[in-house]
């Protein structure tokens, strides 16, 4: 090798903290270089294109890196012009179909990928940093990169599969091929130097494979086709990645099969698809396979998508999008994030597909899928004016360039401004402004300030009044400038307030504490415009001095905050809902207080009133959780957190204003528990396939993993506190292993899964725990395995379970995971309950097991005052007990009553049965709806569930009258 000389670093090539770590890179570089290498090195930087090295050897880590793992790369593509001149769109496919063309298996192929993944990406950024191309050249690089690699593989791995299985045909005999439908960027050719490519695999018709020994339908062989194109692109090896593989944008998401037909994908779209599907779908585009059967599909799908008129009922859906895109933005403090911060990228391309799916059904040329396409169409047809669209052009660009700048640091797929002084003169240099940060900050601030002022114009919210300060408000604002506890108290008296002496004690507490006197003069004006329009409100409610002792916590809350007085001075109809709501229930004042992110939902009644589906539930989640990094578990924790609570808030709501009876608030409380438990273990399968493959074959696409719900749960009765009763179970052979590179057997494999699982839903975040979570009702307690074999389970249930464990089984079901495990469990469960049991010594145990509970639970209960709504004689858990009874007692000769989980139809189909009389069975459910009422009004009241020992006697008298009659008389 040659001696290794010094750059010799001119006075105003680099900025001064850049000189020693590119001068270091430089020596690494050489070292790692052959004589012909090194001097090809030496020779350009002694060249007239010296700057370019200087520039990528400054600005890209990665860079660098590349070129000493491979230090040939370079001198090869200046040698072919590469570094110079632009790559033809139908290059990038031949070029790689040549070096795949030696490929004999799927390692070969990894490799091949990776490489020329890899030697691109070196290329696309040495142009993009010494702007030797146009962004528009960049993306469009990148774009046909990933499309190549797609496209290349999928071709080797369709052989291969092919080779075994067979080729995949119609019915009627025509060859079927995988459509690989791409969304986003890659969809609109658009890729960053870092991102994920979001796909959709279908395949046009069902048939099976012909040619192979054994044959398999058409859905089996493309499950597996894709997923070992997942595998060839996705995996990290030592060679790195190809591209990150998103495949949530699919059908059901990350619960849904891989590939579906094109009849199947149609029939979701028309029957369940959802407007933010809608908005995805905007950007879809065929990219590998069969491309004529693709491009076909997207026509199919085209009037979901683009209604044929004038879509004015998309703007309401995109305007509470558009709020929430705000919401989200002061949630997770992403002021710093170019993409999804105000004035980022993100914004600029809602304001574009806005007008997409408004408008796009009739002027088709908004179907356009490129972006900058789609804005100067708007300038042409006048939608926006053409300085307002030149002025998102030019902002789009700076923010792509900054943003391909900030990955080309580490290839890291973020668009977080950097915070150290290095990585922030690298960006500055890369973006032309020699290394000067304030400056470069300045031009990105007065570009994102543009888009942010077009992005609040459109769908501009509903215009409401703001409230005009009242007369009657100077009273307050007068008291609020004195400052007398004498004074308030006379006002606040006046004004009607009970207990108004107890009043003007927290009032004035509240002003003349620490965290009021600390405040900014801005924060304490806002304050002060606040308390008055609180204070009349008050007026209006039942309780005005216990309501406003519910609200000071949150005022505490929301003093550093001050977005939040903001909203609720803005939003008279939040503000009133707010207190309405606080007079109502001292839990929701404390669910606001403790997490003041919920007054977002307070801002728009129709939604706090507005309780959707289990389906709709599913697809709001969905939606939240794909708008964060699918490998980012702390905000996907997060979010999950804010879903639960926003949405429990809304139960909450629509109970306490008599808007929705108690056992609708239990079903949405339920269903909310099972969407959230579908999302975590999404999460945690997905995390667990990152570190260890999947234990299930290839072509197998269930996950034979489910989660049972016991008790609460199982019994569709959750409530605002309630913890959820867990059992994990598997059914996978013990023999079997996972298949990535740090296999583990199959048990260990479902153990850490469910372990994961509990870590989610129980781990304190910023936003509190999920749910607590108990796991004592799985096989011996909290001494057997976390996740037991299905084999095990039986075999637990069949031959050591418990007669209690028995009982608990009237009240399970599976409620997330794999739907062929969860039938196999469904008829273990009525073949345990239709077990002839011998009668006397089933009361009597029964008996036993409800009197060791009573004289267990009720210690402390003065049962001469008080009567406790659970444990009582006569109350909750004697009606469970009935129903359990009945159950364990008869199902063998009515196999009808194991249909059931919930206590009401189980006793509806008792009466069914002829078990239990229609008036009998009338006073059990009549008594049960009463107790849990009460119990849930107690609960929103943060009291215990106790009532006064004459309350409810009639019930009470029935239900005792029933068990001795059904318990104590056979």
């Amino acid at each position: 090798m040659t001696s290794v000389e010094s750059l010799a670093l001119q006075d105003g090539e680099l900025p001064a903290a850049l000189i020693a770590e590119v001068e270091q890179r430089w020596q690494s570089l050489l070292e790692h270089c052959d004589s012909d290498q090194a001097q090809w090195y030496q020779g350009f930087a002694r060249s007239a294109r010296r700057i370019e090295l200087l520039q990528a050897l400054a600005c890209s880590h990665t860079l660098f890196e590349f070129c000493v793992r491979h230090p040939d790369w370079l001198p090869n593509l200046d040698a072919a012009g590469l570094l110079e001149n632009s790559i033809a769109s139908a290059r990038w496919r031949a070029e790689l179909s040549v070096a795949c063309a030696r490929c004999e298996n799927a390692d070969d192929l990894a490799q091949v990928l990776r490489q020329f993944r890899n030697r691109h990406w070196l290329r696309i950024v040495w142009r993009d940093l010494n702007r030797l191309a146009a962004m528009e050249e960049t993306v469009a690089d990148l774009s046909h990169l990933a499309e190549a690699c797609v496209d290349v593989a999928l071709d080797f791995l369709h052989r291969q599969l092919s080779a075994e299985r067979g080729e995949p045909q119609s019915k009627a005999g025509e060859p079927q091929q995988l459509v690989v439908i791409a969304m986003g960027k890659l969809g609109a050719g658009e890729l960053n130097l870092s991102s994920d490519i979001d796909l959709i695999f279908a395949y046009p018709e069902a048939g099976e494979t012909v040619g192979a020994a054994r044959s398999v339908d058409n859905q089996e062989f493309f499950i597996r086709l894709g997923q070992r194109l997942i595998k060839a692109l996705d995996t990290r090896t030592a060679d790195g990645f190809v591209f990150r593989v998103d495949m949530r944008l699919r059908p059901y998401g990350q619960s849904g099969p891989l590939v579906i037909s094109f009849d199947a994908l149609e029939e979701y779209y028309q029957d369940q698809g959802r407007d933010w599907e809608r908005y995805a779908l905007i950007k879809a585009r065929c990219i590998a396979g069969d491309r004529a059967a693709g491009a076909q599909l997207l026509d199919q799908l085209r009037p979901f998508v683009y209604r044929r008129y004038l879509d004015f009922s998309a703007i309401e859906s995109l305007r509470e999008m558009k709020s929430m895109i705000q919401r989200e933005v002061l949630r997770r403090q992403l002021q710093d994030n170019i993409k999804l911060g105000a004035g980022g990228i993100r914004e600029i391309e809602f304001i574009a597909q806005c007008f997409q799916l408004i408008r796009g059904g009739q002027e088709v040329a908004l179907q356009a899928l490129e972006l900058q396409t789609i804005l100067r169409e708007l300038a042409a047809q006048q939608y926006l004016p053409t300085d307002v669209v030149a002025e998102l052009i030019e902002a789009y660009r700076f923010l792509r360039n900054t943003e391909h700048a900030i990955q080309a640091w580490r290839d890291e797929q973020t668009q977080q401004l950097p915070s150290s002084d290095t990585e922030r003169c690298a960006l500055a240099l890369a973006m032309g402004f020699g290394g000067d940060w304030p400056a470069f900050a300045a031009a990105l601030t007065e570009h994102r300030g543009r888009v942010s002022r077009c992005f609040a114009n459109v769908i501009a919210p509903v215009e409401t009044e703001v409230e005009r300060p009242h007369l009657s408000h100077q009273r307050w604002r007068s008291m609020l400038d004195d400052l007398d506890q004498d004074e308030v108290r006379a006002t606040l008296e006046e004004a009607g307030f009970d207990a108004a002496e107890e009043a003007a004690r927290l009032l004035v507490a509240l002003l003349n504490g620490a965290s009021v006197q600390r405040m900014q003069g801005r924060g304490r004006d806002r304050l002060y415009g606040l308390l008055p329009l609180l204070l009349e409100d008050l007026c209006g409610v039942s309780a005005p001095t216990a309501t406003l002792l519910r609200l000071i916590p949150l005022i505490e809350a929301v003093l550093r905050r001050t977005a939040y007085l903001v909203l609720l001075i803005e939003n008279p109809g939040a503000r009133g809902r707010l207190v309405e709501l606080c007079d109502a229930s001292p839990w929701i004042a404390r669910q606001l207080a403790a997490h003041p992110v919920l007054l977002d939902e307070l801002l728009d009644a129709r939604s706090l009133y507005s309780m959707p589906d289990q389906a709709g539930l599913a697809s709001e989640l969905r939606q939240r959780l794909l708008r964060v990094e699918s490998g980012d578990l702390e905000a996907q924790m997060e979010a999950l957190r804010y879903f639960r609570l926003a949405h429990v808030l809304r139960g909450a709501a629509s109970e306490v204003t008599d808007s929705l009876p108690l056992m609708k608030v239990s079903d949405y409380l339920t269903a909310i528990a099972e969407v959230v438990l579908a999302a975590v273990l999404d999460i945690a399968w997905q995390n667990l396939l990152d570190k260890h493959g999947s234990p299930v074959p290839d072509g197998d696409d269930r996950r034979h993993f489910v989660v049972l719900g016991y008790g609460k749960l199982g019994g569709l009765e959750l409530s605002y506190g309630s913890d959820l009763d867990l059992v994990f179970l598997h059914d996978l052979p013990t023999t079997a292993v996972t298949d990535g590179e740090r296999s583990v057997d199959a048990g260990t494999f479902f153990t850490r899964l469910g372990q994961r699982i509990i870590h989610i839903l129980t781990a304190t975040t910023r936003l509190g725990a999920l749910y607590e979570v108990d796991m004592r009702l799985r096989p011996s307690g909290n001494s057997g395995l976390l996740v037991s074999s299905f084999t095990a389970f039986s075999d637990y249930q069949q031959n050591q379970a418990w007669t209690w464990e028995h009982q608990a089984l009237v009240r399970v079901r599976a409620v997330a995971g794999d739907g062929v495990l969860a039938e196999k469990f469904a008829d273990l469960r009525r073949q345990i309950l239709c077990k002839t049991r011998p009668q006397a010594a089933l009361v009597e145990e029964v008996i036993a097991m409800r009197q060791k509970m009573r004289d267990h639970l009720l210690l402390g209960v003065n049962k001469n005052t008080e009567f406790d709504l659970k444990q009582g004689e006569g109350g909750i858990v004697d009606i469970e007990f009935m129903v359990q009874y009945a159950v364990l007692a008869w199902s063998h000769q009515h196999p009808p009553l194991t249909h059931y989980t919930d206590n009401i139809r189980i006793l509806e189909s008792l009466n069914n049965n002829g078990l239990i009389s229609s008036a009998d069975t009338q006073a059990l459910i009549d008594a049960y709806k009463a107790f849990r009422s009460q119990a849930h009004r107690l609960s929103l009241q943060e009291q215990k569930g106790r009532i006064a020992i004459a309350a409810l006697g009639a019930e009470r008298k029935n239900v005792s009258r029933l068990w001795q009659q059904l318990m104590l008389s056979t």
